[in-house]
């Protein structure tokens, strides 16, 4: 049946060490191996962290499905930050243009619950909030309030 090792790593940066290593190694799966297709595949995403999932069979050969980074990742990303605000609600981080919270939604896509591209960059306007980010210098609640009332129709 073999068995499935899940992990987040430093995309383009996965090493032997933990949590893959010592994860994989009983499996008798060539680590190095796992550790460079991760890197190749994770490598445009450089700088994120993220989600991994190695599928080792009976046999010993294995498969890998990247996942998409956190939303608060690709948010630092597209902002060029390295982390939100501590006191969010009190302290901004940042400020945020819709049009870049659109980019994010269209990045991260199936892994939003959002129906839609305006329900998903909503979706990633929560996120920004909890991060201490405005969106156009406004509180990403009153942009969210904005894009349910159909305002903010013709920026989609």
């Amino acid at each position: 049946m073999g068995e499935t090792v899940e992990a987040l790593v430093n995309a383009g940066k996965a090493s032997a060490g933990p949590p893959l290593g010592p994860s994989l190694g009983p499996s008798g799966v060539n680590v190095k191996q796992v550790i460079d297709e991760i890197n190749s595949k994770t490598k445009a995403m450089e700088g994120m962290r993220v989600p991994v999932k190695v599928k080792v069979a009976d046999d010993k050969s294995f498969t890998i499905e990247v996942g998409t980074p956190p939303a608060s990742s690709l948010i630092k990303k597209v902002l060029g930050i390295d982390k939100g605000s501590g006191e969010a609600g009190t302290v901004v981080a940042a400020d945020m243009k819709l049009d870049q919270a659109i980019t994010v939604a269209k990045q991260k896509g199936p892994g939003l619950t959002g129906g839609d591209i305006k329900a998903m960059a909503s979706e990633i306007l929560g996120v920004a909030k909890s991060m201490g980010l405005t969106c156009e210098g406004k509180d990403p609640k009153e942009i969210q309030a904005s894009i349910k009332s159909g305002e903010l129709d013709d920026r989609f």
